[in-house]
């Protein structure tokens, strides 16, 4: 009698320990559909900002430059599907070529033939790469999963 006693009671500590962990184990299934939905909400909302400015860059409603920088730190920061036929690296192309360029304050701060120095090394490469980022631009305009 004692040892069916004990069994009946070891029986009882494992359903509930097995309960217990079965319980903990759907939590992580949450988290992790939760995660995924945001990060899928995350990818669409980047993916509408990027074809936002490729259009923009398009329509010449932001500079080849400005819109290189921009359209490459979304691309980095997006984990969704992208079409292998993209031609991406042209914009990581700009942005190195420009990371040593001051910004907002730091700009305005310049001396004016500084800036001059720096306008020119972007009108150079608006001229060398301009055709480049436009196509690639129109293909990112025309969603990131489309070639």
């Amino acid at each position: 009698m004692p040892t069916t006693l004990l069994f009946i009671i070891a029986l009882i500590i494992v359903a509930g320990l097995g309960w217990y962990a079965l319980s903990l184990w759907r939590q992580v299934w949450q988290r992790q559909a939760t995660v995924r939905n945001n990060e899928q909400a995350r990818n669409q909302r980047l993916a509408e900002d990027i074809e936002f400015l490729a259009s923009s860059l398009l329509t010449e409603q932001v500079s080849v430059i400005e819109g290189s920088i921009r359209i490459k730190v979304l691309l980095d920061n997006y984990s969704g599907s992208l079409n292998s036929q993209h031609d991406c690296e042209i914009f990581t192309l700009i942005y190195d070529a420009t990371a040593h360029i001051p910004t907002h304050q730091a700009w305005k701060e310049l001396a004016p033939s500084e800036r001059k120095l720096h306008e020119k090394h972007m009108q150079q490469l608006e001229e060398e790469h301009g055709e480049r980022v436009t196509a690639a631009a129109r293909q990112l305009s025309q969603g990131l999963g489309s070639p």
